[in-house]
C-alpha cells in the first residue's frame, strides 16, 4: 500500500488531504505528519429498524467525507458535564455505519489491528470523536486503529419482542440487537478488507470502554463472532448490570409506544427519552436501559450465555480493567449524589461509601468474576485496576479517566472536568507507558509488567491483579 500527498483544499480537522493506494482502489485520506487516516468508509447499509447489509468498499464514496465526523442521532448527553462537549462539530445521521482507519503513512503491511468500540451507555457517542483520536498511539507503536460507529438507543438496541430470527423480526417489527449486528458487520469488514490498508486480519484486538467493553463482552457470546478476533481489552465493562433486564425492557416498550419506521428521527428520539424517563429508578438496570437482549439474535438465551462464554474461552487472550473510583462519575451525574455530598459534616463520607458501592457493584466485582470465569475456562486473562488520575483531580481515578491517556487530544480533554486543563497539558507524556502496554497486549496478548505508571501531571498506576 502506498500513499501520496495532494494539495490541501480544506482547512477542516486533522491533516492535509492525501490519497492512499490500496488493492481496493485509491482512497482519499488526511495526513498528519507520519500518520494517515481514511475517514467514513461505509461498512454496511441499513434501513431504520433493519439488520445491516454488508457493502464492498467504495473508494469514491467516502472521498468528500474526510473532514466530517458522523454519529448516530442521539439526544444531548448529561455526561457532557463530566466529559465535556463530546459531539461538537459532529453530524448526526442514520447513515452512520461507517469506520475510520488510522495507520502509519509508510508501512509494509501486517500491522496489528485495534478496533475501537466506543462507550456511552448504548445511547451516546460515536467512534470517530475527537476524544478517541488514536494518532499518538499509531505514531508511537506502528499499529492500525479502526474506529467504528454503530447504531444507538432506540435505533440500535430496542425491539418490540417477537422472533429471535433477524429476518423474521424485520418482517414482524423492530428486531433486537441491531447495534451488535452493526459491530459484527464491521468486524467482518475488518476481516475481509483490513489487509488492503496494511493491517493483519489474523491479529485483531477489540478495545472498548464502558458500554463499548460491555458490547465486546456480549460479542464474545454472540452467534457469528467466531474467528473475527482473538484478543480483547475491556475497560470498565459494567458487568454488574448484565442480564436480568426483562422488567426494564418491558417498561421501555410500553412507554415508547409504536415507532413508525417512516417517521422522523426526532419522533424516535422523543420516544427514546420518554421511555428512559419512564423506567428511571425502576431497578439497578435502569441506569443503562438500552442494552443487548438475550434470546434474540445474535444473542443466546440468558441461561446459555455463561456457557457460551466458557465454550469460546480457549484460545482467547483478554485484558479486563476497571478504575478504583468508577462511581465518582455517577455520584456527580446524579442530583441525589450531589445533594448527599453537600450534606454538612458527613456528606463527603456518605458520598465516598456510595461511590465505593457503585464501583464494586457495577464494575469491580463483575470484572473479577468475568476474569475468573474466562481464565478457568481456558482463556489467557490479565485483570488490572487503574488508579491513574490527574494530580488534584476532583473525581480521582473515575470512570473513563484513562481515555485521555490512551487518546491524548489535549484541546479536547481540557474541556472535560474529569481531566481538566492541568491534566490535559501533559497527556502525551503522562500516558506513554499506558499506551505502550495496550500496544504490547495487541501484539502479544500479554503484559510484561505488573505495574504501569503515569508521567508528569498525573499519579497512580495500572496494577495487575490476576494473570492466567
Amino acid at each position: 500500500m502506498t500513499e501520496r500527498s495532494t494539495t490541501q483544499t480544506d482547512a477542516g480537522p486533522a491533516g492535509d488531504p492525501t490519497r492512499v493506494e490500496t488493492p481496493l482502489g485509491t482512497f482519499h485520506a488526511l495526513r498528519d505528519g507520519d500518520v494517515v487516516r481514511v475517514r467514513n468508509i461505509r461498512y454496511a447499509r441499513a434501513d431504520r429498524f433493519a439488520a445491516p447489509s454488508p457493502v464492498a468498499p467504495d473508494p469514491a464514496e467516502s472521498a468528500p467525507l474526510q473532514h466530517v465526523r458522523y454519529a448516530c442521532p442521539q439526544p444531548p448527553s448529561p455526561a457532557d458535564q463530566v466529559y465535556g462537549p463530546q459531539l461538537r462539530d459532529v453530524e448526526p445521521t442514520e447513515d452512520c455505519l461507517r469506520l475510520s482507519i488510522t495507520r502509519p503513512a509508510e508501512t509494509d503491511g501486517a500491522l496489528p489491528v485495534l478496533v475501537w468500540v466506543h462507550g456511552g451507555a448504548y445511547v451516546s457517542g460515536a467512534g470517530d470523536l475527537a476524544g478517541y483520536d488514536p494518532i499518538v498511539l499509531v505514531r508511537e507503536h506502528g499499529v492500525l486503529v479502526v474506529n467504528v460507529t454503530y447504531r444507538l438507543g432506540a435505533l440500535g438496541f430496542f425491539s418490540d419482542g417477537g422472533s429471535d430470527d433477524v429476518a423474521a423480526a424485520v418482517e414482524a417489527g423492530r428486531p433486537a440487537n441491531l447495534g451488535l449486528l452493526d459491530l459484527l458487520a464491521a468486524l467482518r469488514w475488518v476481516r475481509d478488507h483490513v489487509h488492503a490498508f496494511g493491517g493483519d486480519p489474523d491479529q485483531v484486538t477489540l478495545v472498548g470502554q464502558s458500554a463499548g467493553a460491555d458490547a465486546i463482552a456480549h460479542l464474545l457470546g454472540a452467534d457469528g463472532a467466531d474467528g473475527l478476533f482473538s484478543r480483547a481489552i475491556l475497560q470498565s465493562p459494567p458487568l454488574g448490570v448484565r442480564g436480568g433486564r426483562a422488567e426494564v425492557h418491558a417498561g421501555l416498550v410500553e412507554a415508547a409506544g409504536p415507532l413508525d419506521p417512516t417517521g422522523t428521527v426526532d419522533d424516535v428520539l422523543a420516544a427514546q427519552q420518554r421511555a428512559m424517563a419512564a423506567v428511571a429508578g425502576m431497578n439497578d438496570r435502569a441506569g443503562m436501559p438500552f442494552a443487548p437482549e438475550y434470546g434474540r439474535a445474535p444473542m443466546p438465551s440468558e441461561e446459555e450465555f455463561l456457557a457460551t462464554w466458557r465454550r469460546r474461552a480457549p484460545g482467547l487472550e483478554l485484558m479486563v480493567t476497571w478504575t478504583s473510583q468508577e462511581g465518582e462519575t455517577f455520584v456527580q451525574l446524579d442530583p441525589r449524589g450531589r445533594a448527599l455530598r453537600d450534606k454538612p459534616v458527613v456528606g463527603r463520607l456518605l458520598a465516598w461509601f456510595v461511590c465505593r458501592k457503585v464501583t464494586d457493584t457495577l464494575f469491580r466485582t463483575g470484572c473479577k468474576a468475568f476474569a475468573k470465569d474466562m481464565a478457568d475456562a481456558g482463556a489467557a486473562v490479565v485483570a488490572a485496576e487503574l488508579t491513574t488520575r490527574p494530580v488534584d483531580a476532583p473525581m480521582g481515578a473515575t470512570h473513563a479517566v484513562e481515555l485521555g491517556l490512551l487518546f491524548p487530544n489535549p484541546d479536547r480533554w481540557a474541556e472535560a472536568p474529569v481531566i481538566g486543563p492541568a491534566g490535559a497539558r501533559t497527556l502525551v507524556e503522562a500516558g506513554r507507558d499506558l499506551r505502550a502496554a495496550w500496544a504490547e497486549f495487541a501484539r502479544t496478548g500479554r503484559l510484561a509488567a505488573d505495574r504501569v505508571g503515569t508521567g508528569p501531571g498525573w499519579t497512580g498506576e495500572l496494577r495487575v491483579t490476576r494473570r492466567s
